[in-house]
């Protein structure tokens, strides 16, 4: 399945660690917050985040980076979608695109006591610029 572009994130001052690279707990939020807007174009419905598999950060995201998440579904369940989620960054200084890393998010549908529910999959989305339509 193709990726799309799901978030572009410029990185500022208060995303930084004491070492002056970004805190990976931003980027994770990020990568949280794009196999939302991926499991959306599934099913208008209350997703959760089950489980992230092991993310390993490749290389460093810097102050002023132009951080791009990609995204495309792995697994379509009843209750449940995976989804890979790639965390590109293009570098300020010399606008070099390096892969940070990439991580597989299940995201669980649940109803409205909070249990996982099965979702009725949506029709495909149009496009309005980024590949989705929300």
């Amino acid at each position: 399945a193709p990726r799309s572009l799901v978030l572009r994130v410029m990185t500022m001052p208060r995303d930084t660690n004491p070492y002056g690279t970004i805190f990976g707990g931003v980027i994770l939020s990020y990568v949280d917050q794009a196999a939302m807007l991926e499991s959306l174009s599934h099913a208008h419905c209350t997703w959760v985040t089950a489980s992230m598999e092991r993310v390993d950060f490749i290389a460093p995201v810097r102050l002023g980076d132009i951080v791009e998440l990609y995204t495309r579904t792995k697994r379509v369940g009843t209750k449940s979608v995976s989804v890979c989620v790639e965390v590109d960054a293009r570098r300020h200084a010399t606008g070099e695109t390096v892969r940070v890393t990439t991580a597989t998010v299940t995201m669980v549908s649940l109803d409205h006591n909070g249990r996982p529910t099965p979702f009725a999959e949506a029709p495909p989305p149009k496009s309005r610029g980024l590949g989705m339509d929300y």
